[in-house]
């Protein structure tokens, strides 16, 4: 299974492009403004879409995506996600005044988009691969995903803040690799928390869930471009924030548009 990141930024700049992320060649976790890297070939090879939530750097480019390439599908595209983040894209996107209401056009029997409500927990079988709602804590609905191909899971957040149920399922799973969200530095903390993103502070307390037996590398995502190298140095300094008896042992890196990963 390969994962290509389209975009992981906290948000919009130049080389700076939002949230999502291509499995193989057919489902898209997430649609943020890294969509529009994909050309028109990639883009109709797309048959699935996964959503953590419905905050616009996860969903901007999905309405534009569905337009480009309608045409020349010969399928509805499906879109999984919480019924509180498609009732989201139905009021406030697909709602024939910000975009034209896609899962009736040009018919209602045969749309260019379908809509499949998830629920944290229900695992989508599809093409190969098992997607997995994980819970997340965020100010809308929201899940993260763990994606198998048949092997070790990729795993991510999606957004959240403080999140021991995503933990206590991360114990039973298999775990290849975690990308993890650190929006805010440490500066900024008390924004995160109202925002319900993590700061390193709180990233720190989290990563004590993951239990002593599991290791797989840790890749931060969502960073703010003006706070991105700031964070990345505090999480560095992870070792100084605790007691000299606590061992430290995460392998932490900073995520990239671009990179690409077999899992």
């Amino acid at each position: 299974m390969k994962v290509r990141v389209l975009g992981c930024s906290g948000a919009i700049a130049k080389d700076c492009r939002t949230t999502s992320f291509l499995i193989d060649s057919d489902v898209l976790i997430d649609a943020g403004t890294g969509v529009g890297d994909l050309t028109l070939d990639e883009m109709c090879a797309v048959n699935h879409v996964f959503l953590t939530h419905s905050h616009l750097d996860h969903v901007a480019a999905l309405p534009l995506m569905v337009d480009a390439v309608a045409s020349q599908r010969t399928e509805a595209l499906k879109i999984y996600a919480l019924g509180g983040t498609i009732t989201a894209l139905k009021a406030h996107i697909f709602n024939n005044v910000i975009w034209p209401d896609f899962s009736v056009i040009p018919s209602a029997v045969a749309p260019f988009i379908s809509f499949h409500e998830i629920a944290v927990g229900q695992i989508t079988c599809i093409a190969g691969k098992s997607i997995e709602a994980l819970p997340a804590v965020h100010t809308v609905p929201a899940v993260g995903y763990a994606v198998s191909g048949g092997g070790p899971c990729w795993v991510f957040t999606g957004d959240t803040e403080r999140n021991p149920a995503f933990w206590l399922r991360l114990e039973q799973l298999d775990v290849a690799m975690l990308v993890i969200e650190t929006a805010f530095s440490n500066r900024e903390k008390e924004l995160a928390r109202r925002s319900l993103h993590l700061s390193p502070a709180t990233l720190a307390n989290e990563l004590d869930g993951i239990g002593e037996q599991q290791q797989f590398p840790i890749f931060i995502t969502h960073t703010k471009p003006f706070e991105t190298e700031l964070i990345m140095d505090e999480i560095a300094q992870f070792d100084a924030m605790f007691p000299t008896d606590r061992v430290v042992s995460h392998d932490i890196r900073w995520l990239q548009a671009g990179q690409a990963f077999e899992v």
